[in-house]
């Protein structure tokens, strides 16, 4: 490994004791795959074994409730029934070195219609809206108290079951427009209850939930992480003013790390009285060292993930689209490789970039945003 880059490699205590032996994190990648029940196969097995192995966190997303199910082929983690193909995963993610995480997930009025149950779609307070890959908006519903009480449960046994499946932590995720951001933001929650009241009654609950889980297990190492967006593009909803507010209350709760959700990195605040400051510095100062803040966003050279870990306002940083493009980055860069990192999406490739025929095909139609080699 070349020198410049062995601030990448150096090793980071959580909060919990957990020593981790670098700072590159697999996110959550939707990747539509799994069974049409969400059950684990072999596609996800090798998908994610390929992904982790070089990383220290290793993340993949799954939805609580069969209410909350957002993508096609999301893992579920919301039965009994998947736990075997669950104990799988978890196995193949870790086999390496890395530490596997499974980030508890519910669509709100994200969902998709043809997903749920009955084309039954429900969130903080009614709305209409399109979502993922709809071309028509559907029709959310509110939740009642009880299903948002029985929601936070399904987080607690979420949890227990990536307890019992061998992962070695949960990712609560309060980002990306999904439930448990819907319940902060002005624009999605416009309950009049103690539910809409207080915004961060519902994440704080859910927090509880989870940390009581882990708690009635004995487990000292079990890692708690969470997901937050900072900013909502529609008038009306989340402002960095919210934000600062919501990193309050989550420093004082026991989590091992916080995660935010960016497109760039090095974005900057869109309106308000922070604007044109980079969130991410703003986010650092809030947490004010009380836990470490992993970073995502347009990572696709060596060079640009040093850049941004030696900033003084992230502990680690996360690579999605790049790992999609190229899940040996972090091993070139550690065997002196690194001018043969692949980050650019080439439809050409024989191997398709070891990806499975359902991704390749949403890269190569552009659905998700990747660098693209010129034709």
């Amino acid at each position: 490994m070349k020198k410049a880059f062995e601030p990448l490699f150096e090793t980071l205590k959580l909060p919990n004791g957990l020593e981790l032996r670098n700072r590159f994190v697999l996110a959550p990648l939707t990747h539509e795959f799994s069974n049409d029940d969400g059950t684990i196969n072999d596609d996800v097995i090798t998908y994610m074994a390929q992904r982790s192995s070089d990383v220290s966190l290793a993340l993949t997303a799954s939805n609580v409730t069969d209410l909350g199910k957002a993508f096609p082929g999301q893992p579920s983690v919301a039965h009994d029934s998947d736990l075997e193909g669950l104990t799988k995963l978890a196995t193949a993610m870790k086999q390496n070195g890395a530490k596997a995480i499974i980030q508890i997930h519910h669509g709100g009025v994200q969902s998709l219609l043809r997903l749920t149950p009955n084309g039954d779609v429900a969130g903080p307070s009614p709305i209409t809206m399109k979502s993922y890959d709809e071309t028509q908006p559907h029709d959310a519903r509110e939740m009642t108290k009880t299903e948002i009480l029985d929601t936070i449960t399904a987080f607690g046994e979420a949890t227990r079951r990536a307890i019992q499946a061998g992962f070695d932590g949960v990712e609560i995720h309060g980002a990306n427009h999904y439930l448990i951001q819907q319940f902060v933001s002005p624009y999605y929650n416009r309950r009049n209850d103690e539910w809409g009241t207080d915004r961060f009654k519902f994440p704080l609950a859910v927090i509880d939930e989870v940390i009581r889980t882990v708690k009635s297990h004995d487990l000292e190492n079990f890692i708690v992480g969470y997901r937050f967006s900072p900013e909502e593009p529609e008038d009306g909803g989340i402002t960095m003013e919210i934000t600062k507010s919501l990193i309050k209350q989550l420093r004082e709760q026991p989590l091992d790390y916080l995660h935010v959700s960016l497109m760039d990195v090095h974005s900057q605040t869109r309106e308000g009285k922070y604007t044109g400051e980079e969130r991410i510095k703003l986010l650092h100062g809030w947490i004010n060292g009380r836990m470490p803040l992993i970073g995502i966003g347009s990572i696709f050279t060596a060079e640009e993930a040093l850049e941004a870990i030696e900033s003084p306002y992230i502990e680690m940083i996360a690579l999605g689209r790049e790992l999609l493009i190229d899940h040996n980055f972090v091993n070139k860069i550690v065997n002196g490789k690194d001018e043969t990192i692949i980050s650019e999406f080439d439809e050409d490739r024989q191997d398709k970039h070891d990806l499975p025929p359902k991704l390749w095909k949403r890269l190569n139609d552009d659905f998700y945003p990747v660098p693209r080699k010129k034709q």
